[in-house]
């Protein structure tokens, strides 16, 4: 085995590829055992997730000499580019239906359905990324798949926290997407023969046109109009500020927005007559996550993650002294704020300028931009 610099780029791209493609399948993964006894819980992940990994291994070896054919690369590059981009974009709302997990093995029978199912865009993106180094992709394979499983709820806070991280992951598979182009055997004489330049022009051109198209399409659906001036705290002929509402997510976006909030109500003539609702929108999972979970599952995932959420939130209302009342909700960020401010008689919204989203909505701030485009009431963005 050449252990050179070459094999260690690959293998970690292998690793990021995996890592980044494989939020769907922590989800399943958790929610396929959460109805388990706890003692229970972790011998069917370690079941259904080692089953998944040969299966994996198996079906990766199996691209890995299909991509050799004439052709096949370049339209494996196609496809790579396109799931690029489907994750800087936000996801569809999907809705549980799967049937409830009832013993360990019905648990590691969903995890490994669900695996091969849901594992199209892994298969192809590390079958590409290994070029053809067999010992490479059962490492990176071998190493990246019980990261995702037994780290799967850090991986996906991360994600949260940081969505930049899914931007550079898009741009990773981008890059080799467009190594995978040039490998193709009807191309590669040709290039190595005439244009040697585009084994270095060729993976740069590919990230850059992943983080193009999904930047364009996430900006069509965000595109904000000019902002609404903020409603005065009080005035001779102006309605005073009657009623807030603060999105948050536990990010430190969301703890800036209510910091601000805080000083506002302080500016107020009767800070205690000021009305405060908190609002936590969780994003639903996509629609292959929801064909093998059971919609019940779902709802106690969702209604964790917003009281994990929305806890910072109550601990500093709390402390001020100020009384508030809460929203949990699933679906579209920017769409449910809006339609909370509007349905409470909200006279402003107060958000952050980044978090509020989620592993499949990469791009910083598209919340709130979204936010700004959808509501009928003034936002106030705070920017860290």
């Amino acid at each position: 085995m050449d252990m050179t610099s070459g094999f260690w780029l690959a293998l970690l791209q292998i690793i990021g590829v995996n890592i980044v493609l494989s939020g769907d399948n922590a989800v399943v993964i958790a929610l396929a055992a959460r109805g388990l006894p706890a003692e229970q819980q972790k011998r069917a992940v370690a079941w259904g997730s080692g089953a998944a990994v040969v299966m994996r291994i198996v079906l990766t070896l199996v691209a890995v000499e299909l991509l050799r054919l004439p052709y096949l690369k370049l339209v494996g590059c196609v496809l790579l580019l396109w799931i690029a981009v489907q994750l800087l974009v936000p996801e569809e709302e999907g809705e549980g239906h799967g049937a409830a997990a009832t013993g360990m093995a019905a648990a590691v029978k969903t995890i490994l359905l669900a695996d091969l199912v849901m594992s199209l865009d892994n298969v192809i993106a590390v079958a590409a990324a290994a070029k053809g180094n067999n010992v490479l992709l059962i490492a990176g394979l071998a190493v990246s798949i019980p990261l995702v499983v037994f780290a799967s709820r850090l991986l996906l806070t991360l994600m949260e926290r940081w969505p930049v991280i899914i931007t550079l992951g898009a741009a990773l598979l981008g890059y080799v997407a467009g190594e995978m182009a040039i490998g193709d055997p009807v191309v590669k004489p040709w290039i190595d023969a005439n244009a040697p330049w585009l084994h270095y022009a060729a993976p740069v051109a590919g990230a850059a046109l992943v983080l193009l198209v999904g930047k364009l399409l996430a900006a069509r659906a965000a595109r904000a109009p000019a902002p609404v001036a903020a409603p005065a705290l009080a005035g001779a002929g102006v309605a005073p500020l009657q009623r807030v509402l603060l999105a948050s997510d536990g990010s430190p976006g969301a703890a800036q927005a209510l910091q601000r909030l805080l000083a506002l109500r302080a500016q107020l003539r009767e800070p205690a007559a000021l009305e405060v609702h908190v609002v936590n929108v969780q994003r639903p999972v996509s629609g292959d996550v929801a064909s093998f979970v059971p919609k019940t599952s779902l709802d106690d995932y969702h209604h964790e993650r917003a009281e994990a959420a929305l806890q910072p939130a109550r601990a500093a209302l709390a402390a001020a002294g100020v009384p508030f009342k809460e929203h949990q909700h699933v679906g579209d960020p920017g769409a449910a704020i809006s339609d909370v401010a509007a349905a409470q008689g909200c006279d402003l919204i107060v958000m952050g300028a980044q978090g509020l989203g989620s592993h499949t909505a990469a791009l910083l701030g598209s919340v709130a931009a979204r936010t700004l485009h959808l509501s009928r009431v003034p936002v106030m963005v705070v920017r860290a």
